[in-house]
C-alpha cells in the first residue's frame, strides 16, 4: 500500500484549532511553544481563543494552519511515500518530507501570509467558487469575462471535478459568476477572502517573497512532493524552490495532483491538519482508494 499524505490550506481554520492536541500531547505542545518563540507573539492564543476575525486574517491564518498540521504530523510516526499540500499546505508537506526545517518554513509562511494580505489590500480583488461545470467551460467563462471587463479573472484552484475557484479583479469575477450561471453552473458565488490569490494580483507578494525563498535551505526530500504549480512529483530542491514561488501567481492543480498520485501508486490518502476539506476532494476525484484524516 502506498500512502499519500495531504496538508490543507487556507479556509480550514477554526477557533480552538490545535487546543486538544496541545493539551494531550507534550511532543506537539513543544512545537506550539517553539512557534511562539520563533514568531515573537502568541500564535497559539489566536488559534485557541480567537477572536475569529483575527484568526481569519491571512497573516495569522497561514501560520496557524501550518503549525497545527506540522505539530500533528510529527506525532504520527508516519511513513510517507508521497506528499502534497493545498496552496499554503505545500509548506507543511515540505516539512513532513524533510525538505525544509520547521523553523525556516514557519518564518517563510508567516512572511507569505503578511505579503499576501498586503497584496490583497494594495491590489483589491476577490475569488468565487464555481460548481457543476467542467474545467474547460469555466476557463472559457473566465476568458469571456476578462474580455468584456478588460480585467483579469482566471481559474485559481482546480479542486475536484466540477469544482473550481476563480480569482481576479472584483468586476471581472462578478461578471464570470454571472456568465457561469447563464452557462449552466449549479452554483457560482463570491467567497469571503481578503485577496485574489493565485492570480497576477499577487505579484507584490511574489516580489516580496522571492529573496527569502532564494535564501531558504531546501534539502532533498525523503519522498516525492507533488507541486501545486505542476501537479508533478519532484525531489529536486531547486525545482521545489521555483514551484513555491510560481504557486503564488498560478492555479493550484489539485485535481491533477490527486490523479497523478493515484496513477503513481497511491491507494491510501491521509489528510493531516484542521478540517476535512481535502478528504472530501479526494472522495470526489478518485474511486476505490482509502481516505482518512488526523485532526
Amino acid at each position: 500500500m502506498s500512502n499519500a499524505y495531504l496538508f490543507p490550506g487556507q479556509g480550514s481554520q477554526f477557533v480552538g484549532m490545535g487546543k486538544e492536541l496541545f493539551d494531550s500531547n507534550p511532543e506537539a505542545a513543544e512545537y506550539f511553544n517553539k512557534a511562539n518563540e520563533i514568531l515573537g507573539f502568541d500564535l497559539k492564543e489566536i488559534m485557541f481563543e480567537g477572536p475569529e476575525e483575527k484568526l481569519k486574517q491571512t497573516e495569522f491564518t497561514q501560520p496557524s494552519i501550518f503549525l497545527h498540521s506540522v505539530a500533528l504530523f510529527k506525532t504520527l510516526n508516519a511513513k510517507t511515500d508521497m506528499v502534497a499540500g493545498h496552496s499554503l499546505g505545500e509548506f507543511s508537506a515540505l516539512v513532513a518530507c524533510g525538505a525544509v526545517s520547521f523553523q525556516d518554513a514557519l518564518k517563510i509562511v508567516r512572511r507569505r501570509g503578511e505579503l499576501m494580505q498586503k497584496a490583497g489590500t494594495d491590489n483589491p480583488g476577490t475569488m468565487a467558487a464555481v460548481i457543476g461545470m467542467d474545467d474547460e467551460a469555466v476557463e472559457k467563462v473566465c476568458e469571456q469575462a476578462s474580455a468584456e471587463t478588460s480585467k483579469e479573472v482566471v481559474a485559481a484552484n482546480y479542486n475536484c471535478p466540477g469544482q473550481l475557484v476563480i480569482s481576479g479583479y472584483k468586476e471581472a469575477v462578478e461578471k464570470a459568476v454571472e456568465l457561469a450561471k447563464e452557462n449552466g453552473a449549479r452554483m457560482a458565488m463570491l467567497l469571503p477572502v481578503s485577496g485574489a490569490f493565485h492570480s497576477t494580483l499577487m505579484q507584490p507578494a511574489y516580489d516580496g517573497l522571492k529573496n527569502q525563498l532564494e535564501q531558504l535551505n531546501i534539502e532533498t526530500p525523503d519522498c516525492p512532493i507533488y507541486s501545486n504549480y505542476t501537479a508533478e512529483p519532484t525531489t529536486n530542491p531547486e525545482e521545489i524552490r521555483s514551484n513555491l514561488l510560481n504557486q503564488l501567481l498560478n492555479p493550484v492543480r489539485w485535481t491533477q495532483t490527486l490523479n497523478n498520485m493515484n496513477a503513481n501508486g497511491a491507494d491510501s490518502f491521509v489528510e493531516v491538519g484542521p478540517g476535512k476539506v481535502l478528504q472530501g476532494l479526494v472522495k470526489r476525484t478518485l474511486k476505490g482508494v482509502e481516505i482518512s484524516g488526523h485532526q
